[in-house]
C-alpha cells in the first residue's frame, strides 16, 4: 500500500516535470518564431538565450535573497542557547544530503551489529532509576 502510493506520487511528479519541460520548450520556440521575423535566425536565437539567462538570473536573485533572510541572526537567540534536538533539526534542514548519508550509515551499522544496536536501544528505552 505505502510502496504503491510512493510509486504513484513519483509518477505524478515525473509527469508534472515533463509537462513543465514541454511548456518551457514550447514558449522558447514561440518566442524564437515571433522574433525571427524581425531579427533573423541568429538574432532570434540570441533573444531566446538572453531571455533564458534573465529568467535564471532572477530566480538566482530570489533564491539568494531567501537564503540571506533565513541566515540572518535573530536578536533574541544565540547559537549556544539551542538544545541538541534543535541543532540536529538545523543540520537536517541545512544539509539534507549529509543527513541522508548519516542515516544510511547508521542503518548499515545497525544491521551489521545487532547486539550493540539492541544494547543502545535498551539503554534509551529503560526508565531511569532515581539516584539513591
Amino acid at each position: 500500500m505505502i510502496f504503491e502510493k510512493t510509486l504513484m506520487t513519483l509518477a505524478a511528479a515525473a509527469a508534472i516535470a515533463a509537462a513543465a519541460a514541454v511548456g518551457v520548450f514550447a514558449a522558447a520556440f514561440a518566442l524564437y518564431a515571433v522574433v525571427q521575423v524581425y531579427l533573423g535566425a541568429a538574432g532570434a536565437a540570441a533573444v531566446v538565450a538572453a531571455v533564458a539567462a534573465l529568467i535564471v538570473a532572477i530566480a538566482g536573485l530570489i533564491a539568494a535573497r531567501k537564503v540571506e533572510q533565513r541566515q540572518a541572526p535573530s536578536q533574541g537567540a544565540t547559537p549556544d542557547s539551542f538544545g541538541l534536538t534543535e541543532k540536529i533539526v538545523g543540520i537536517v534542514r541545512d544539509r539534507p544530503l549529509l543527513s541522508i548519508g548519516a542515516g544510511l550509515a547508521a542503518g548499515v551499522f545497525a544491521l551489521k551489529n545487532p547486539v550493540l544496536t539492541a544494547a543502545v536501544f535498551k539503554a534509551f528505552m529503560e526508565p531511569r532509576q532515581p539516584p539513591r
